[in-house]
Formats: C-alpha cells, sequence, structure tokens
C-alpha cells in the first residue's frame, strides 16, 4: 500500500489560511436597498433596516441624501444634488456618517454650497476637518452674558437698537425694503475688528447672490468673510440644510476663541424648503411638520448662536436672520415664531424706504432686549435722551398734519426730529466708524445742527465726519476700551465738530 504522507494536508490548510487572511482582511458589509420611488428632491427606498435617523444615504459617486423618514415600510430620503438621472430600482447604501461639511481656515473668501462644494474659480477647498451639520446648543453654563458690542456702522442701529457679539437680532420687513443691505453693511464693517463673517443665501436668485458678493470683494469684505449659496432652483434638501451647515463652520472658529457674524437670507425661503420637503414625505401637519414645527426647525437653528464662557474661550456666534413679511404683517406665523426665538429685531418699512429714508429702520417697531449692555459707555452717554426725542417727534409730526396750530416747544421738537431723522440717513453700503458717528450724535445732541437747514444736513454731517481724523489718539483709544467721556473728552470731541461746522459755513461765504 502506498504512503500518503501528512504532507500535502498540511501544505492545503496553510494555503487555505493565508488565502483566508487574505480576503478577510478586505471584507466589509454594505447595508443596500432599492429606490422604489423618485419625486422633487425626494427619494423613497425599500431596505436599509438598520439606517440612522439623518444619516446620510449614498445612490451613485456624486449623489446624496439624509435619511429622513425612517417607517417600518420604507425609508424616506432627502436629495442632496442633481437627482435627474436617478430612476427607480436604482440601488442605494449605507454611509455610516451623519451629514457633514467642511470647516477650518481654508473656507475664509470662498464661496462654497453647503456640501462644502467649491462654488468659485479659486479650486477645491482643502480642509482636513468635518463636523456634522447638526450640533446641540451650548448649555446655558457653558455661555457668558452679551457685553461687547458688535458695531454694524449703520448709526441708526449702534445708537437706537445696538446688537451685541453673541446675539440673535430678528432683520425683518416687506421685499425690496434694503434687509440684505442692512446685513451686508454690517458684515463690510467688521474689517479691522477680527470678526469672521458667513453670509449663507438660501434659495435666493443668482444674480441676488452675485450682486452680494461683488459688493463685498468691492469693499474688500471677503478676506474675512465665508459665502455659502443655495439657489432658488437647488434641490429643497440643499435650501433645507444650508443654515445649519454654515452654523457648524461658524460653531468650529467660535470654539477657537474668535468672534463670528452670521447671517441667513432668509428664513422664508428655508421654511418654504421644509415644507414641501414634508408634504412629498406625507408628514402628517401638526408638531412633526409644517406649520407646527418650523418653530423647533427655526429654534434649534438660532439656540446656537451665543457667547461662551472664558473657560472655552470666549468666542461667541452673532446670528442676523432675515424674514420676509407680507404686506407688513409681522403677526403672522413665522415672523411671530422668529421674534419670539430672538434677542430683538430690526423692523424695515416699506413707507420708510418709499419716502427716502434709507436705511429703512421703523425705530418705534425695532427693539433690543440686549440695549445698553452691549454698548459702549460713550456711546449710552450721547445716544441716551434721542429715542425718546424721536418718537415725540414723530407723534408730534403726525398731529402736526392736520393742520393743527403748535406752540415753540412743539416745533423744536420737531426740528429737532427733523434733524435726528437727516442724521439717521445713510448710503448703502456706507458704513460710519465709531468715532465718526459719536461727533455727528454728539453734535446733534448738543444743538450744534440747530442753525444749519435741512438741505445743508448732509454736506454738514460729512463735514463733521471728516473731522473725526483729527481727534486725539488717546481719546479714541478710550472710546474703544469702553470708558465712559468725561466732560474734557466731551468738551474736545465737540470743540472739533463745531470748527468743521464753521470751516463749512466760511467756504459757503
Amino acid at each position: 500500500m502506498q504512503n500518503r504522507s501528512a504532507y500535502p494536508l498540511d501544505k492545503a490548510l496553510e494555503n487555505l489560511r493565508q488565502s483566508r487572511e487574505g480576503w478577510s482582511a478586505n471584507l466589509s458589509l454594505v447595508e443596500e436597498g432599492v429606490v422604489t420611488t423618485v419625486l422633487n428632491g425626494i427619494a423613497k427606498i425599500d431596505g436599509l433596516p438598520g439606517v440612522s435617523c439623518e444619516e446620510l444615504v449614498q445612490f451613485r459617486d456624486d449623489l446624496f441624501g439624509i435619511a429622513f423618514n425612517i417607517d417600518p415600510g420604507e425609508v424616506g430620503i432627502v436629495l442632496l444634488g442633481d437627482y435627474s438621472r436617478l430612476r427607480t430600482g436604482e440601488r442605494a447604501s449605507r454611509t455610516g456618517r451623519v451629514t457633514d461639511v467642511p470647516v477650518g481656515d481654508a473656507l475664509i473668501g470662498r464661496v462654497i454650497d453647503p456640501l462644502g462644494q467649491p462654488l468659485d474659480e479659486l479650486g477645491p477647498v482643502k480642509a482636513t476637518k468635518r463636523w456634522p451639520i447638526e450640533r446641540p446648543a451650548p448649555p446655558i453654563m457653558d455661555r457668558a452674558p452679551v457685553t461687547v458690542p458688535l458695531q454694524t456702522g449703520i448709526e441708526v442701529i449702534d445708537a437706537i437698537v445696538p446688537v451685541g457679539r453673541g446675539q440673535r437680532e430678528l432683520i425683518l420687513g416687506d421685499r425690496q425694503t434694503g434687509k440684505t443691505s442692512v446685513a451686508l453693511s454690517a458684515m463690510i464693517n467688521q474689517r479691522g475688528n477680527e470678526v469672521l463673517c458667513i453670509y449663507c443665501a438660501i434659495g435666493q436668485k443668482a444674480a441676488s447672490v452675485a450682486k452680494a458678493v461683488a459688493v463685498l470683494r468691492e469693499r474688500g469684505a471677503m478676506e474675512h468673510s465665508i459665502v455659502m449659496v443655495t439657489e432658488g432652483n437647488d434641490p429643497p434638501g440643499l435650501q433645507y440644510i444650508a443654515p445649519y451647515a454654515a452654523t457648524t463652520i461658524a460653531e468650529y472658529f467660535m470654539q477657537q476663541g474668535r468672534d463670528v457674524l452670521i447671517v441667513y437670507d432668509d428664513l422664508t425661503n428655508h421654511a418654504r424648503a421644509y415644507r414641501e420637503l414634508s408634504l412629498l414625505l406625507k408628514r402628517p401637519p401638526g408638531r412633526e411638520a409644517f406649520p407646527g414645527d418650523v418653530f423647533y426647525i427655526h429654534s434649534r437653528l438660532l439656540e446656537r448662536a451665543t457667547h461662551l464662557s472664558r473657560e472655552l474661550g470666549g468666542g461667541s456666534l452673532t446670528a442676523l436672520p432675515i424674514i420676509e413679511t407680507e404686506a407688513q404683517n409681522i403677526a403672522a406665523y413665522i415672523p411671530t415664531n422668529l421674534i419670539s426665538i430672538t434677542d430683538g429685531q430690526l423692523y424695515l418699512s416699506p413707507t420708510l424706504f418709499e419716502l427716502g429714508t434709507l436705511p429703512a429702520v421703523e425705530i418705534g417697531k425695532s427693539v433690543s432686549r440686549v440695549g445698553g449692555k452691549a454698548q459702549l459707555a460713550a456711546y449710552r452717554a450721547v445716544t441716551g435722551s434721542l429715542k425718546l426725542a424721536y418718537a415725540q417727534f414723530e407723534e408730534l409730526e403726525n398731529f402736526a398734519r392736520f393742520g393743527t396750530r403748535l406752540d415753540d416747544a412743539s416745533r423744536n421738537i420737531i426740528d429737532h426730529g427733523q434733524r435726528i431723522r437727516e442724521c439717521f440717513k445713510q448710503d448703502e453700503f456706507d458704513v460710519l466708524s465709531l468715532p465718526e458717528q459719536l461727533l455727528i450724535l454728539l453734535a446733534l445732541t448738543e444743538g450744534s445742527f440747530e442753525r444749519i437747514g435741512l438741505d445743508g444736513m448732509r454736506e454738514a454731517m460729512a463735514a463733521v465726519r471728516k473731522s473725526a481724523v483729527s481727534l486725539p489718539k488717546d481719546l479714541v483709544a478710550r472710546i474703544l476700551s469702553g470708558k465712559a467721556l468725561d466732560d474734557v473728552d466731551r468738551r474736545v470731541m465737540l470743540e472739533t465738530a463745531k470748527r468743521a461746522l464753521e470751516h463749512l459755513g466760511k467756504a459757503h461765504e
């Protein structure tokens, strides 16, 4: 009988072991499903039993979606790209991660979409970190009071409705009243203030976005800004995630101890995109879908704006959400939602806009719930009586339209109020520095403009504004440091303004 050695068996076992190690190291299990329905911006999938809520689902190399509805029989997916080539029967697979966005300094000066893809001509975004777009808001104990002002460069806002770093200030008004211009002016004014700005365009026209980017570039604001864009023809899923992705980018810088300003333009389009998704996914109206859930989607967004405590770096995230009203109805559902969520509102009146009072901020309906706590001491001393004086002027002005005879005191109030209104007029994107604003307001409150006719107010303010460069540097430093004006400081500033007006008068002679 031939002797069969164990060598062939040992060799076979060794080959089996090597082959097992070879393929087991490269083995990866992928959970897949099948597309059963494709609608406008959404897809429904049969399968994916282990998918999590808001998990990223991949259809092909260039198309992703978010698991939005997880029902027993199917999964509703919100698509985040061009879905025109997606067909029923195609495969969809889990990625095992939530929707995220690139973060870091590489984004500064760039124009991107909510997925971090570049929309400018500066090449790919070279960010090394990615953060989830949905993150919990900082707890109360991690927050610090809002005490540092965010100067917008717009005199009527900085004087009457001040905004602080870490505040949420709503900008609302009808169409074409200058809401975006106010927000862009605030971004432009952050040059040299070490405040990073993010402009998030939600469902805007391509021409409007191009104009905003051009303005930021012309005014040198793109050097400290990031622009995130979704246009009106983009899928509703992209419009829906845009503000959350922009906020995540802002939070990255805030946690580095930096101050960030973010503009959401506008949340009306955001609510409409969410309504479209809710209807397509057949979410029942009420708490779970439009309109009841709009409060939740906006509150969890705006609650992320805050001023962190010193132990966490002291960074801040200031939010300027924009909302569009219809026929000046600020008591509608979405405006009242946002008014209750934010720390104040700037109301832009179409009536003032038509009269040429720009920016068209209606002082009577605008408020800052942080108030003077976010205003420099020098500013509070100068502007303390302005709001009351302007309110008295508006009441008397309406009364005087009926032809009523007024006494001398009432006429003086009206004359002073008209000069306040002229001082608050400002050209689009023409921001004023803090010393320039203080000089004009001090001259206004001390009556230096009383001898000047209303027609000459703009020229007089320009002369006073130019004289700000002659203020002593130590005085400007004290103002910026938050110290109050003493009698000597007020005298120096008032004399500077008076000299400018005297030179103007001599030039006219």
